[in-house]
């Protein structure tokens, strides 16, 4: 059974050691700490190392451990090996579009990995991470169909890196007592949806609506001090800067003497869509 295969830390790198500790740590992986060199118990199912001692390592399944690697994707190539039933079977990742998009990646009917993407564009990077870690492997993306303009963007995102990508009806993917959570929950239902498949990318133009809903967060976001444009709020939509920075950005524009609950008030309403 899984619960009696376990994970080899093997590195004499102090910092990389910590860290991946850690990780596995927080993920309740049962772990053995060793030296290159060393011999590695029938148990253990993956080794996890430093790219500088990975040539040291007798074993079938090395996971290589980047400074800069994504450990979301890590993650689920540890836990894809931990499982001894089909480690070749394809993966299927669903994400629920949001400001922080959450996902899920199944492999079969076990979800090897959860978790939330910074924007809608990390799925590219993301997918690219997953990609490098399961090489030969399928992997489907699966996208939530609400929230068009962040959805739009994720799905481009994953076009950029060639994936495989079906849109899902989300009618249903909220978790009774929540109001549209944006977080794995509902990705794990879309996961195991059925889409549309979607192979050219999508348009990102913003509703009115949705600019005037930017524009009301970034209001509350600063605390009152402005309220950005029209034309930054397009901006933020489209996923072309952040909200932090185009409040920033309006901040440094303001006149000195404005009053700040004013001034993007004020602007807003002078200037065209």
């Amino acid at each position: 059974m899984l619960r009696h295969r376990s994970v080899a830390l093997v590195t004499r790198d102090p910092a990389l050691y910590g860290e991946l500790a850690g990780f596995l740590r927080e993920r309740r992986l049962s772990c053995v700490s060793l030296l290159p060199g060393q011999r590695i118990p029938e148990r253990v199912a993956v080794v996890l190392t430093s790219p500088a001692e990975a040539a040291e390592i007798s074993h079938p399944r090395v996971l290589v451990v980047a400074e800069d690697g994504d450990r979301r994707a890590l993650g689920a190539a540890v836990e894809m090996a931990l499982d001894a039933g089909r480690p070749d079977r394809d993966l299927v990742v669903g994400i629920d579009p949001g400001p922080r998009p959450g996902y899920a990646v199944f492999a079969g009917e076990r979800c090897i990995g959860e978790g939330i993407l910074e924007t809608p564009e990390a799925a590219g990077p993301f997918s690219a991470h997953l990609r490098h870690r399961f090489a030969s492997t399928h992997v489907l993306f699966r996208v939530g169909a609400g929230d068009p303009p962040r959805r739009n963007r994720i799905v481009n995102a994953l076009l950029d890196h060639h994936r495989s990508v079906e849109i899902v009806d989300e009618r249903g993917t909220t978790p009774r007592g929540h109001r549209r959570p944006r977080d794995a929950i509902a990705a794990r239902v879309i996961a195991r949806g059925v889409g549309r498949s979607v192979r050219e990318r999508l348009p990102t133009n913003p509703t009115p609506g949705e600019i005037a809903d930017t524009q009301r967060l970034s209001r509350e976001g600063s605390g009152g001090l402005v309220t950005i444009s029209r034309s930054s709020a397009h901006r933020v939509v489209r996923g072309e800067i952040s909200m932090a920075e185009a409040v920033a950005d309006t901040l440094r524009a303001r006149p000195a003497g404005e009053s700040p609950r004013s001034s993007g008030r004020e602007r807003t309403k002078r200037e065209p869509l």
